[in-house]
């Protein structure tokens, strides 16, 4: 048994195992560019965040239809039932897929006849955010927030995500407003390989009610004043830090330091699949390699309760089972 727990940041294409890529990759009569599981797990030493999302969208090809988008996201239920997560709020990226000729319908449709019955199977509640990919137009997202108006009773937020340097948050002002006007959450990622400014920008331009990522706030003391004062979560991805470049080791991983500023800081997997681990792994080797103990780690699935977009009755039950919980 694990400590119940919300992930919060978690790329649901990010969560395509190898196994299930060739499986895909069968189905679809896809030929990939690498021989064998094997040769593709070899593939998985990244540089930065751009040799990743090369890899990336390169395997994405194999979703093509509503069974692959159903198949990828029961997948992942059931190892994040395993891993202790009782609600997940998951990431998705319409445009990487409409770009290639899937429809949006497809997308939405084959993820949510997943989600939508994973509570009463898993005992995972869920909810989908639409990202917004940062190195595409920003009148492509608008478009794309237009295009998703008929399902937006199955989505709770919009996000912004992708390639961080060199494309900033502001870019998306507009259609992050035009999100607002809709009545959905707002989160974006900021911070992990961008600088503290694009936190700022995320925050007073876009409205971001949580940072993804976050961690170079520790380069700005006002911002993280400020995150502590109005207690906006971050939604740190440790693993990820390291797989891609942006903290050397987990040993190094400025996590505790965010949390003795007093900063709302969970802890999520991402893309699991690429980057060693689900979100229970997260805690493992922060337990390890920073010596966390049992109370700093409940801290962390409590926090990830808090920062959920959860209604009030259903956020307070969870933090009190996290409470209850004996390691």
């Amino acid at each position: 048994m694990t400590i119940p727990k919300a992930e919060l940041h978690l790329h649901i294409e990010g969560t395509l195992e190898p196994e299930l890529a060739f499986h895909l990759a069968e189905r679809n009569n896809i030929t990939l560019p690498h021989a064998d599981i094997d040769a593709l797990h070899s593939a998985y030493s990244f540089t930065d965040l751009q040799s990743f999302l090369d890899l990336y969208y390169a395997l994405m090809d194999v979703l093509r239809t509503e069974a692959d988008f159903h198949d990828l996201a029961e997948a992942y239920l059931t190892r994040a039932a395993a891993q202790g997560v009782r609600h997940a709020e998951i990431f998705f990226d319409p445009q990487a897929h409409t770009s290639r000729g899937i429809a949006l319908d497809t997308v939405i449709n084959g993820l949510t006849a997943a989600l939508d019955t994973s509570l009463q199977r898993h005992n995972i509640s869920t909810t989908l955010i639409l990202c917004f990919l940062r190195d595409r137009p920003a009148t492509e997202a608008m478009d794309t927030l237009n295009a998703a108006r008929p399902h937006l009773d199955r989505i709770s937020a919009v996000g912004l995500d992708s390639a961080e340097v060199g494309n900033p948050p502001e870019k998306f002002t507009e259609v992050f407003a035009a999100a607002a006007e809709l009545g959905l959450h707002r989160v974006a990622h900021a911070g992990e390989e961008g600088p503290a400014s694009y936190i700022w920008q995320a925050l007073n331009l876009l409205g971001a009610e949580r940072i993804d990522h976050g961690i170079r706030c520790l380069d700005d003391p006002a911002l993280v004043t400020h995150l502590a004062t109005t207690r906006t979560p971050l939604t740190v991805c440790p693993f990820s830090n390291v797989r891609l470049r942006a903290v050397r080791t987990l040993a190094e991983h400025p996590l505790p330091a965010l949390m003795e500023a007093g900063l709302l800081v969970t802890v999520n997997s991402d893309d699991p699949s690429y980057f060693g681990g689900y979100v229970h792994d997260n805690y493992l080797a922060l337990q390890q390699h920073l010596g966390l103990d049992h109370e700093q780690l409940r801290t962390l699935a409590r926090n990830s309760f808090t920062a959920s977009f959860l209604p009030a009755q259903r956020r307070e039950a969870l933090i009190a089972e996290v409470d209850a919980y004996t390691f």
